[in-house]
């Protein structure tokens, strides 16, 4: 969990009483703090729609699934692209759910968080989706993150669900201990973009980038929940979906891959491997330690691979792509490391590497020897900023805080870019 003081208070008077009774002192305190904004839960709990078309501003996770580009705008929801020609993807819908941001898709149904609950919607007819069901108090500590320099004060969960946040001046009494008054000391997890990896065709499932928390497997779907917690929803049936199983994890995880009977667990301090031999009940087999950092990871046969990036959320650690050998689950090793300017997602297909190397842009190698990535490189896009990719079929789809690139690989000695949707920032 993120502390929740975010600075030091400053204390504008004190004022000290005495009874007559009793020796307490009161301390009389005034500061400023995010104090929150409700949504009663009826309110939230009914405003899933549809709706026309609108502008990509701040793009995060995306989705793949059968000609479909779903888009998460962080926080809103999810913009619906028809990407069946991808030299010409064509905008044609747009999800609101508020507190949005990871997504997966099984046979027609898309699978969403929105805030603290877990949303199913039947998108058989994606210009008409329906929510069929939802899971309350899936992801019980999620808000939006309120102004860095204040504390957050006067969290009541009873009044609804918190969309947002005010900075206000407040006065309060507390004793010689510091007990009473409004400062928040539990725990909150704040919305962010940048907490999952994404997984490979499986059970009518599609396709997500390197930075899901979100992970199909057959009928069930696995779920980051807390940074500290991992839960398992069995989804076969729709209308019935039931959280089996909530594992408690002593690192800080950000991202899921999955590859055949394993869970790939990316965390700020290394790798998890989980046996999925019971699919209900995941149950580690082994770790791999590296710094401090955000770690996304994808996974092809003997090898992982892992980026490493520092930035404010990021803290103490190297920018790195490093690549572990998994040939024996029980005992992954590094191979070799090599210096990145600051990578996020990425992603692999046959022979090739794709890493989104943040503001260095897209950087594309042969994987073939890892023991040479960076001497292998076959292509470099420096000119935007880059979040994630998928590559699929001989398209990249790519998402970063420009826009929406895809790329078209099938000739990996004449990589051409053959689309571009840019973002219009509020």
């Amino acid at each position: 969990m993120k502390s929740l003081v975010k600075a030091t208070i400053l204390f504008l008077f004190v004022a000290v009483a005495t009874t007559r009774c009793t020796d307490k002192t009161v301390m009389r305190i005034t500061y400023d703090a995010n104090v929150p904004i409700y949504m009663s839960f009826e309110d939230f709990r009914t405003s899933f729609k549809k709706s026309e078309t609108e502008e990509i501003s701040q793009p995060g996770k995306m989705y793949f699934k059968d000609g479909y580009l779903f888009i998460n705008e962080v926080g809103k929801g999810i913009h619906v692209i028809n990407n069946t020609d991808p030299s010409n993807p064509q905008k044609i819908a747009f999800y609101e759910i508020m507190g949005n941001v990871d997504m997966a898709i099984r046979n027609n149904i898309l699978f969403a968080d929105s805030y603290i609950d877990l949303l199913a919607i039947d998108i058989t007819d994606v210009n008409n989706p329906v929510e069929i069901n939802r899971i309350e108090n899936v992801f019980p500590e999620i808000v939006p993150e309120g102004d860095i320099w204040f504390p957050y004060a006067m969290v009541d969960r009873s009044k609804g669900v918190i969309v947002g946040w005010e900075v206000e001046t407040i006065t309060e009494e507390r004793d010689a201990n510091g007990n009473g008054g409004w400062l928040y000391r539990g725990n909150l997890d704040f919305l962010a973009m940048g907490n999952s990896e994404g997984g490979n065709w499986t059970g009518g499932a599609g396709i997500g980038g390197s930075m899901a928390r979100f992970m199909l497997n057959e009928q069930y779907l696995y779920l980051i929940a807390q940074p500290y917690r991992l839960k398992t929803v069995d989804v076969e049936s729709t209308l019935q979906m039931t959280v089996i199983d909530s594992v408690d994890v002593a690192r800080q995880m950000e991202t899921l891959f999955r590859l055949e009977d394993k869970l790939f667990i990316g965390t700020t301090t290394g790798m998890l491997i989980f046996g999925l031999d019971n699919q209900e009940m995941p149950r580690q087999i082994s770790s791999y330690d590296h710094i401090t950092a955000c770690d996304p990871v994808v996974v092809d046969g003997q090898y992982a691979y892992v980026t490493l990036r520092t930035g404010a959320v990021c803290a103490n650690g190297d920018n790195l792509l490093e690549v572990i050998d998994i040939s024996s689950i029980e005992n992954p090793y590094l191979v070799k490391s090599y210096p990145m300017f600051n990578p996020h997602g990425l992603g692999v297909d046959g022979n090739l590497l794709f890493i989104c190397d943040g503001a260095a842009g897209l950087k594309i190698y042969y994987k073939t020897d890892p023991m040479a990535i960076l001497t292998n490189q076959i292509a470099h896009y420096p000119d935007f900023d880059t979040f994630d990719v998928i590559p699929l079929n001989g398209v990249l789809m790519l998402v970063g805080p420009g826009g929406i690139y895809q790329y078209d690989y099938s000739d990996p000695s004449n990589i051409i870019q053959i689309s571009y949707l840019p973002i219009i920032k509020e």
